[in-house]
């Protein structure tokens, strides 16, 4: 048997606010199914959904998105914009380069290029 990933799920303290910002990020329309569980289908990807959990983020997450986002700067300051953290500089190396940020609630990100 095969499976398939119907969905990728963060914990998180607000899940409508998550919701909003990877929407607004990601493109496709935020949807509260209830007060602890919010999801974004983003065009051409899986859905991301968002669940309230009592505990707050303390380390690094195991698991993050990589996103192509073109212009890797650029993009990084739009992620921002929407309440983004970048973590450190962009990297260069020989396969392309790429900036790990954080949503809102912690968790890490990147854009890249190459």
């Amino acid at each position: 048997m095969r499976a398939a990933v119907s969905e990728i799920v963060f914990d998180c303290a607000d899940p409508a606010a998550l919701a909003r910002f990877w929407a607004t990020l990601l493109g496709g329309d935020p949807v509260d199914r209830s007060p602890d569980w919010s999801y974004v289908d983003p065009p051409g990807f899986v859905r991301i959904a968002f669940q309230r959990v009592p505990e707050g983020k303390s380390v690094k997450n195991r698991l993050h998105l990589d996103l192509e986002g073109g212009d890797v700067n650029a993009a990084a300051a739009e992620a921002v914009r929407l309440g983004a953290l970048r973590v450190g500089d962009i990297v260069t190396d020989d396969h392309g380069h790429f900036q790990v940020l954080r949503d809102p609630e912690g968790n890490e990100f990147c854009f890249v290029r190459g």
